[in-house]
C-alpha cells in the first residue's frame, strides 16, 4: 500500500528517480567494460582458464561479501558511507582498464585486479543501496519503486555495450573504448552526492537490534549471528529464489551455444545481450506496477518464465533463440527488482542490509550450481536441461507460497 502525503510521495519518487539514474550511469560504466572483458584479457595475454577463474571470482566475490557489508551498515544504522565507497570503486577502477594495455607485462595482473576490484564495489554498495531505495520506495509502492529503478538501471546496460562497441568501431582499439566510460562514471559520482542531499538521514540502528559485540572474535562473526534474526518467511523466499536462480541459465552458456551451432557472428553478440538487458528494463517497470496491485502473487511470474528459457534459448533457430535471450532478460530483470522489493516487505527495517547480503549470498551459490547445471547439460541432453529447469521453478513457486502464508500467519 502506497503511504505518506502527496509531498512525501514526491520526495520519494525525486529519490528513487535520482538512484535510477546513478545507476543507469553506473551500469553504463561496468556492463559497458563486460561486453569487452574477454577480448581485453586476450589481448593482455591472460590464458582462458585464467580469465574464466578471475571473472568467476569476481561474480562470487560481488555477491558474497555483501553479507558482512550488508551486515555492518545494519549495526551501524548508516547506509550511505557504503553506497558512494562501493560506487566510487567501479566509478575509478573501470576506466583504469583502459590503460591496462600500455602497461606491457604488468597489464594482465593491473587488469584482472581492476575486474575484481569492481565486484568488490559492488558488494559494498548493493546492499546499503537497496536500504536506501527500500525505504524511499516504501511511500510510492514497493513494487513500483524497485521496478521503476531496475528499468532504469537496466537502460544503462543497454547503452553502456553499444556505446563501448560504437567507439570500439570508430577507433578500432580498446583504450579510448574503455577511457570513454569515464564520463559516465564522473556523471554517476556528482549524482550521488545530489541525492544524498535528497534522501532522508541516516536513521540509528534498530532498537531492537541487540548491541554490537565487542571482543575480536565475536566481532568476526558478527555478520553472521543476524541471520538467525531475520524471520522464517524470508529464508523460505530466499531459498525459492535460489531454485530460480539454479535455473536461470548464464548468458556466457546461450552466447556459446549461438556461436558454437553458427546461428550469429560474434561481433553480434554484444548486440543480442544489450537487447536483453532492454528487455529486462520494460519487465522490471511493468511487473513493478503489478506487484504493487496484486500483491505477492506476482512474483510467481518469475519461476513460469525462467521455465521457458532453456527449451528457447538453446533450439536450433535463430528466431526461437532470440525469444528465449529476451525471456532470459526479462527474468532476470524481474529477479532483481520485484523480488527485492518482495524481501523489503517481508524483513523488518533494521535487518533489511543484512537480508540483502544474504538474499544475494544463497542467490549467488545457487547461480553457480545453475551455471554448472548448463553447461553439462545445454549440449548434450538439452531435454533433460528443460525438465531439471521446470522441476526447480515448481519447487520455487511452491516455496513462494509458503512464504506469502507464513508472512500472513506472522502476529
Amino acid at each position: 500500500m502506497v503511504t505518506g502525503t502527496a509531498g512525501a510521495g514526491r520526495a520519494a519518487w525525486r529519490v528513487v528517480l535520482g538512484l535510477g539514474v546513478v545507476s543507469l550511469a553506473a551500469d553504463m560504466v561496468y556492463e559497458g567494460a563486460r561486453s569487452v572483458t574477454g577480448p581485453l584479457l586476450a589481448l593482455l595475454g591472460v590464458p582462458m582458464l585464467l580469465a574464466g577463474l578471475v571473472t568467476g571470482a569476481g561474480e562470487a566475490a560481488a555477491l558474497v561479501l555483501r553479507l558482512p557489508f550488508g551486515a555492518r551498515a545494519d549495526r551501524a544504522g548508516r547506509y550511505w558511507p557504503t553506497t558512494l565507497t562501493g560506487y566510487a570503486l567501479t566509478a575509478v577502477g573501470v576506466p583504469l582498464l583502459a590503460l591496462t594495455p600500455l602497461l606491457g607485462a604488468a597489464g594482465a595482473g593491473v587488469a584482472c585486479a581492476l575486474l575484481l576490484l569492481e565486484r568488490v564495489g559492488k558488494a559494498v554498495r548493493s546492499p546499503s543501496k537497496s536500504v536506501l531505495l527500500a525505504r524511499a520506495a516504501e511511500q510510492v509502492g514497493l513494487g513500483r519503486g524497485f521496478g521503476v529503478h531496475k528499468a532504469m538501471d537496466q537502460v544503462g546496460a543497454f547503452v553502456g555495450p553499444l556505446l563501448v562497441a560504437g567507439v570500439l568501431a570508430l577507433t578500432g582499439s580498446l583504450v579510448p573504448a574503455l577511457a570513454v566510460l569515464a564520463v559516465p562514471g564522473t556523471i554517476a559520482m556528482v549524482l550521488l552526492v545530489a541525492v544524498r542531499r535528497l534522501a532522508p538521514d541516516d536513521v540509528p540502528p534498530d532498537p531492537a537490534t541487540p548491541p554490537g559485540p565487542t571482543s575480536t572474535s565475536a566481532t568476526r562473526r558478527s555478520w553472521l549471528g543476524p541471520a538467525r534474526e531475520l524471520p522464517r518467511p524470508f529464508w523460505l523466499f530466499a531459498a525459492a529464489a535460489a531454485a530460480v536462480g539454479a535455473g536461470l541459465t548464464t548468458f556466457a552458456v546461450i552466447s556459446y551455444h549461438l556461436v558454437d551451432q553458427g546461428l550469429l557472428h560474434a561481433t553480434l553478440v554484444p548486440v543480442v545481450y544489450a537487447g536483453a538487458m532492454l528487455a529486462a528494463a520494460i519487465g522490471a517497470l511493468v511487473v513493478g506496477v503489478v506487484h504493487d496491485r496484486v500483491g505477492p502473487r506476482a512474483v510467481l511470474v518469475v519461476p513460469a518464465l525462467v521455465a521457458t528459457v532453456p527449451p528457447l534459448a538453446f533450439a536450433p533457430t535463430l528466431p526461437a533463440v532470440l525469444v528465449g535471450v529476451a525471456a532470459w532478460g526479462l527474468a532476470g530483470g524481474l529477479l532483481d527488482s520485484t523480488v527485492k522489493a518482495r524481501v523489503a516487505e517481508l524483513v523488518p527495517p533494521g535487518r533489511r542490509a543484512t537480508a540483502y547480503g544474504w538474499f544475494a549470498a544463497v542467490q549467488g551459490l545457487a547461480a553457480v550450481a545453475g551455471g554448472g547445471l548448463a553447461g553439462a547439460l545445454a549440449t548434450d541432453a538439452p531435454q533433460a536441461l528443460t525438465a531439471t529447469v521446470a522441476l526447480l521453478q515448481v519447487i520455487a513457486s511452491i516455496l513462494m507460497v509458503a512464504a506469502a502464508t507464513s508472512a500472513r500467519a506472522r502476529p
